[in-house]
């Protein structure tokens, strides 16, 4: 790393196996990479880079600056603005650079980057950074900058109170791995948007929900779950189900089934869980019943409230049978912020699962969620079943009351005791939880 280069600067410096096109993919598929750069020198100051652009060694650098090759010189930076009088004097200084290609600013075969940041102060809602520091290099790979646009909520022909973002939902897709030949399962399907980033990448995908109305009807025979993939053009879904979290349909024997379950499970806040069963039913005071076979087409089950802590053991005791070794487990899961935030949050655990991230998403000043990203590491067994249950126990006793029903929506929405949020919650800069 450069000296002085601070843990959480918007540049990072990595070094990749194999040739460039392997970096181009990764700058092409990331969601939060602008992109991706062959560093050929860095100061902090001008003359600096300079000096540092002519160490780095001319076989690099002469295959990228050849008499018939096109190019383009862009100045960025982060933190600061650079007027265009600006932007051209520090071209104009790069003149110990041989360009000897022709200048094409719409499609030139290479790219090269000056950015610069700067000591800009710690109020402005940016890193802090330690030094000024200025880059100079080939861009190797970009971002696809017109995937997000495509598949923005707004446009699309189907979505609910819930639809998860398309950012968000690309991201949770990245995490679990999505690519052709992969099967990607969401138990909370709604109106389909995780499902629908899965299937962009190639996966197949299979969703369930508890609500009927939502994986069957919709809002009309062309404005359904099945419209959004028919918007887009993608592969359709190989099954949505009517189903519960809570009473999983699988036969007993099935298991090691999916590649990745992706989902963002119901916790209380904008929407609460459901679960089978009815408030008489599970109270006993009635019994088990038939649906006779002339009211099934119709026919809108009870249900009952599904707590968080009961309905994350399910995730996970599903994900245990049914996700193949090596496959993904990704949901949201909400914490607390503040004088109620516990100092490191407790996050589920499952004998069969490793946890390999955990990235936090601040909502407000009250609370935030937070992607969790497991790996199965150990294939399903009754005894793992029996530990998996005692582990529950534990972490359902030890855990706080906001797990159950009602309470965390009541933390988050309850008034401040001095009717105004305590400023000391805000994250210092933006940059701390991207």
């Amino acid at each position: 790393m450069p000296e002085n280069h601070h843990e959480e600067s918007p540049f990072h410096l990595v070094r990749l196996p194999g040739d460039e096109r392997l970096a181009a993919q990764v700058a092409n598929r990331s969601l939060l990479v602008k992109g991706i750069y062959e560093l050929w020198g860095h100061g902090t100051t001008y003359e600096e880079l300079e000096k540092s652009v002519r160490e780095y060694p001319d076989e690099r650098k002469l295959p990228f600056l050849t008499p018939d090759s096109t190019f383009k010189i862009v100045v960025d930076s982060f933190g600061k603005v650079i007027s265009s009088q600006e932007q051209n004097e520090i071209m104009k200084s790069l003149t110990y650079i041989p360009f000897q290609g022709r200048v094409n600013l719409k499609k030139p075969d290479h790219k090269f980057f000056v950015m610069e940041t700067d000591d800009y102060g710690s109020n402005n809602g940016l890193p802090p950074v330690v030094k000024r520091t200025i880059f100079f290099g080939r861009e190797v790979g970009a971002a696809d900058r017109h995937l997000l646009p495509t598949y923005q909520l707004k446009s699309r022909k189907y979505i609910g109170p819930t639809a998860m973002d398309a950012e968000m939902a690309f991201l949770m897709a990245n995490q679990g791995l999505a690519r052709p030949g992969k099967l990607v399962y969401d138990p909370f399907v709604g109106t389909g948007s995780i499902l629908v980033a899965a299937a962009h990448f190639g996966a197949m995908t299979m969703g369930a929900d508890i609500d009927i109305r939502v994986v069957r009807d919709g809002r009309g025979p062309d404005c359904n779950v099945w419209s959004n993939f028919e918007q887009y053009k993608l592969p359709e879904p190989l099954c949505l189900l009517r189903a519960d979290n809570n009473l999983p349909p699988w036969r007993p024997g099935l298991k090691e089934m999916f590649d990745a379950i992706i989902c963002d499970p119901p916790y209380g806040v904008r929407a609460g869980g459901r679960k089978s069963g009815g408030r008489k039913l599970l109270k006993g005071v009635k019994g088990p019943y038939t649906v006779p076979d002339e009211k099934r087409d119709n026919h809108i089950p009870s249900t009952a409230p599904y707590s968080l802590a009961e309905c994350v053991h399910d995730l996970l005791h599903l994900a245990s049978r049914m996700l193949v070794m090596g496959g993904r487990l990704i949901f949201f899961y909400p914490v607390l912020r503040g004088e109620d935030a516990a100092a490191s949050p407790q996050f589920p655990e499952h004998p069969c699962f490793k946890l390999i991230a955990s990235c936090e998403q601040i909502l407000s000043y009250r609370y935030s969620r937070v992607l969790l990203t497991m790996v199965k590491v150990a294939p399903y067994t009754e005894e793992i079943a029996r530990v998996a249950k005692e582990r529950y126990r534990e972490f359902r006793e030890n855990h706080q009351k906001w797990m159950e029903e009602g309470n965390l929506h009541s933390a988050v929405f309850e008034p401040a005791q001095d009717g105004k949020p305590d400023k000391d919650l805000k994250p210092k800069y933006r940059g701390k939880y991207v």
